[in-house]
């Protein structure tokens, strides 16, 4: 068994309770916990998770774990927990908002995005009262300010950023004049205001940014929320503010893939590679400790090994343990190839 950093098995699939697992596990030692557990009463996955007789009880049950996750968890560390939803006489119970409510009242970690997995190929059902759910949420933890978080490797396909062009006739911008004049900024604050519109039109036709937004005090409503605050004094302090656009790709908190398939596989609910791929690239670096305490089909292991992280894996059925090694086994096998070109 291969060990960093003291007593953390790295690399290894444990088979076994990952309550009493984790709690093997020194305090912070571990840069990102991603996991989905098994949904509330919707299969049998050989252990006792997900069977409770009541939603609160799997919360609870869900809650213990969590605890342990922040425990082993670096100050710079990341959380991410897939729920699933649960009808329950016609009804949904909520049950990944019930777990995120819980998560935050805890008061070990603070809410930084609900994710959302668009499935492209939902399960064909034909409901008469009811559309196909296609979407999951995400949760993502932090425990303190200083979380790694790299968006720039975060759905970062080349062809999707758009490069700007220079623009020798273009009329961008031109109706912010019109608007500086019918405003009721002063005279000074007008002229500054002209300079400054000049300048972004400029910036456009040079091609060092795509396009902007002005806002004149007066004209328009002024911008809202925690990273708006400053743009919200421009306008209280100048009368106007530019909001220049760049064009890259909008770092949204949406990710489309298809649901997974995997020759041979045993598990009921495998979750796609490339899914887990888009987390490490945004919240660890090379080289890192990823955990999953609910491991399954071994998709989180099998993009740690694709990506250059290490992994610590825990599940109670046997027979997923198996199949996820031999994913891991399967993977490393494709990979030695390729880079030998064979």
């Amino acid at each position: 068994m291969s060990y960093l950093y003291g007593n953390i098995p790295i690399d290894q699939i444990l088979c076994g309770d990952n309550q009493e697992l984790i709690r093997q596990l020194p305090d912070s030692c571990i840069q990102l916990v991603i996991t989905s557990p098994p949904y509330f009463q919707q299969r049998d996955y050989g252990g006792g998770m997900g069977n409770e007789s009541h939603v609160d009880e799997y919360i609870d049950k869900l809650i213990c774990l969590f605890r342990e996750c922040v425990r082993v968890l670096k100050d710079d560390g990341n959380l991410v927990f897939n729920i699933g939803d649960k009808y329950q006489d016609s009804s949904l119970l909520l049950v990944p908002y019930r777990f995120a409510l819980a998560a935050t009242n805890t008061e070990l970690v603070r809410l930084v995005n609900e994710i959302t997995w668009v499935k492209k190929n939902p399960t064909p059902r034909q409901f008469k009262r009811r559309l196909v759910s296609s979407t999951e949420p995400f949760f993502h933890f932090v425990k303190s300010d200083n979380y790694f978080y790299d968006t720039k490797a975060f759905l970062a396909e080349p062809s999707t950023i758009q490069k700007s062009q220079k623009k020798t006739n273009t009329k961008v911008g031109q109706r912010y004049f019109e608007l500086i004049e019918e405003s009721e900024l002063s005279e000074a604050e007008k002229a500054s205001a002209r300079l400054e519109l000049a300048e972004a039109i400029q910036e456009v036709k040079r091609g060092e940014t795509q396009s902007f937004r002005m806002k004149i005090r007066g004209i328009h409503a002024a911008p809202f929320g925690g990273q708006m605050g400053g743009r919200t004094l421009q306008l209280k302090n100048k009368g106007f503010t530019i909001i220049r656009i760049y064009g890259n790709r909008l770092k949204r908190d949406v990710i489309e893939t298809p649901v997974a398939a995997e020759k041979g596989n045993i598990h009921p609910a495998i979750y796609p590679v490339d899914l887990i791929e888009e987390f490490l690239h945004l919240l660890t670096p090379h080289g890192s400790v990823v955990l999953d305490p609910f491991m399954g089909s071994g998709s989180t292991a099998v993009a740690c090994k694709k990506l250059g992280r290490h992994y610590v894996g825990y599940d109670i059925n046997a027979e997923y343990c198996e199949f996820a090694k031999n994913r891991v086994d399967g993977t490393e096998i494709k990979m030695r190839n390729m880079f030998e070109g064979i």
